[in-house]
């Protein structure tokens, strides 16, 4: 069995060329099963059945493996039967009808009003610096992906309207409002924004210190500098301004649809992950603050 596990090892780097990160993980994987296996009684891979693998992934499930690492172990043994098959060793396939089990959805990660203030806490005359905090301010006021800012040029921004015009996912245009703060700090970036340019012609509203267009990179450096400079607990990132934005507006209005065209999802049931979140914050308030709910 092990001499099976060596010619995959062989296949999977010559013929499928995969990575020698992923070759790796599906050996581990499978060096962990084959003992499992063989202790079902298993002597060779032409009598592996399904009964096997169902037992082998109830067994790992019981040790405390996560449905991601299960998933993991699924996916090296369906490799490694594909070619078992095409080797010949099997004629059956012993997968059919095995699943793993569900992984659940990960809530995003926001942060709390008090932490978006204090990140927002920026005072300096430095250009770089008020342009991150432009950058933020709108992050959070518009609820922007990464990929829509970066990609911002100064005449899709009206700080006369408050509004920003954004190219979403799927080429599709939304209009988004722009609060107080970030059209205060917008103005006081573009303002600036002729020194960054350094002579050179760029249409981008985001500038580099080299006056290019600003990168997805530096922008998310920037902003993991900024969570450690003002001393928040947790990494600061652009998508993190997103889910704050949509945390805080869904629960202050409690307009799933609204939110839904802000964000620019496609489908509903996208936006629906924030509702989890919102019942969290209200599970917590009346864990704090219902009589029945306190523990004596």
């Amino acid at each position: 069995m092990n001499n099976a596990l060596q010619a995959f090892r062989g296949y999977l780097e010559n013929e499928r060329q995969y990575s020698a990160y992923t070759v790796r993980n599906y050996l581990k994987e499978l060096d962990r099963a084959l003992p499992m296996l063989q202790a079902q009684g298993l002597t060779d891979w032409q009598g592996l059945r399904t009964q096997h693998c169902q037992a082998l992934l109830a067994k790992l499930h019981r040790q405390g493996l996560s449905p991601r690492s299960l998933s993991l172990t699924l996916s090296a043994l369906r490799q490694l039967i594909k070619f078992l098959l095409r080797e010949g060793t099997l004629t059956h396939d012993p997968m059919v009808g095995v699943q793993a089990p569900k992984q659940g959805r990960p809530l995003p990660k926001n942060l709390d009003v008090d932490q978006v203030n204090r990140l927002l806490e920026l005072n300096d005359d430095d250009p770089l610096v008020i342009r991150d905090r432009a950058m933020m301010e709108l992050f959070y006021s518009s609820g922007l992906r990464l990929a829509e800012l970066v990609a911002l040029d100064c005449p899709q921004l009206s700080l006369t309207d408050r509004e920003v015009r954004v190219m979403g996912k799927g080429g599709k245009e939304r209009i988004l409002p722009v609060g107080n703060k970030a059209s205060e700090w917008l103005a006081k970036y573009l303002a600036l924004r002729p020194a960054l340019l350094k002579g050179k012609e760029c249409a981008a509203l985001f500038l580099s210190n080299r006056g290019s267009r600003i990168s997805r990179r530096s922008v998310q450096a920037r902003l993991t500098e900024w969570g450690q400079s003002q001393a928040l607990d947790s990494k600061v990132h652009p998508h993190k301004l997103r889910h704050s934005f949509a945390t805080h507006l869904l629960e202050s209005s409690k307009d799933l649809r609204a939110v839904q065209e802000l964000l620019g999802h496609a489908n509903l049931s996208t936006t629906q992950i924030y509702t989890h979140l919102d019942f969290q914050h209200l599970a917590s308030v009346y864990d704090t603050a219902h009589p029945r709910a306190k523990k004596k």
